[in-house]
């Protein structure tokens, strides 16, 4: 089963716009050394929409490379195209990742029939498991727990990322699948209730920036220590509200700029770095949950 801290990892890179594999590859050495138990790598925090397939491709080969087996790798592969999405899934099948995280199409609105036999055809091309993604705010579509149960009956469909943000929805979702089924939050500032009520990790956005911290609450909530593991919830949470002040991964990528983790804080576009008012947010919430000084 896949569970605990996942970081829903930044691509870095350089004032050119391309990547900056070096930064890339200290980061995760940066995750290793804090605890965090996976990584997603080009997920949309990662700015898959913008990456083209060759990219896309090499970057998880380098975050697997550089992992080196010290923690899990899940390689973004969702596309609103089936065979987009068959194609990357294709082309990262044998680069050594731990399993794949594949959101629902995003503008198309496809019906849950259609939802389902989109993940199918991507689940049957490859031996890797596959993790479902629902995020309907950014997507347009909700994948809806009837279609999550059937799909979890595929043997390599393990798990989904849930970002609704509804802590009825993982109870719903949980009562159709099995106890093997990962269910992994995708919304950062309700991450502990959806532990709490029977979940198995978290792929957080705010894990770039805290990640021992993310990491010391799933392995509190696994161990039942639940007071233990709000004490250090409750100061992520000016960080879980304020890394969204702008789209993502716009806040996140600033932030991991000013804490001096990578050099520099470029998008491609059409995103681009926070608007000043939004950076003077960012900085508060840094400061406020002590990850920068004055």
């Amino acid at each position: 089963m896949i569970r605990g801290s996942i970081v829903a990892l930044i691509t870095p890179m350089n004032l050119d716009g391309s990547v900056d594999y070096q930064s890339l590859e200290q980061l995760v050495d940066f995750h290793v050394a804090a605890g965090t138990h996976g990584i997603v790598a080009v997920g949309t925090t990662g700015e898959s929409a913008t990456l083209p397939v060759d990219e896309h491709v090499k970057v998880v080969d380098t975050v697997v490379k550089q992992a080196k087996g010290r923690l899990k790798v899940i390689a973004g592969n969702g596309a609103n195209s089936t065979s987009e999405a068959i194609e990357l899934t294709k082309l990262m099948s044998k680069s050594g990742i731990d399993a794949f995280l594949n959101v629902t199409p995003y503008y198309n609105k496809p019906s849950q029939k259609g939802l389902i036999a989109h993940f199918e055809a991507i689940a049957n091309c490859s031996d890797v498991p596959q993790i479902l993604y629902n995020v309907p705010g950014r997507t347009a579509v909700d994948l809806l727990p009837e279609a999550v149960a059937h799909l979890a009956k595929h043997e390599k469909i393990v798990g989904i990322k849930e970002a609704t943000g509804s802590i009825e929805r993982i109870q719903q979702i949980k009562a159709l699948v099995a106890d093997d089924f990962s269910l992994l939050s995708g919304d950062d500032a309700t991450s502990l209730a959806f532990l709490k009520a029977g979940g198995h990790g978290v792929i957080s956005v705010t894990a770039n920036v805290a990640p021992a911290e993310l990491a010391q609450i799933c392995d509190l909530m696994a161990e039942g220590q639940y007071q233990d593991a709000k004490r250090i919830d409750d100061n992520l949470q000016v960080l879980h509200r304020d890394l969204f002040v702008e789209s993502n991964p716009v806040p996140v990528k600033w932030a991991m700029y000013r804490m001096g983790k990578i050099p520099h804080c470029v998008l491609r576009l059409p995103m681009l770095s926070p608007e000043p008012n939004s950076q003077k947010v960012i900085e508060q919430a840094l400061k406020q949950s002590g990850f920068v000084n004055d």
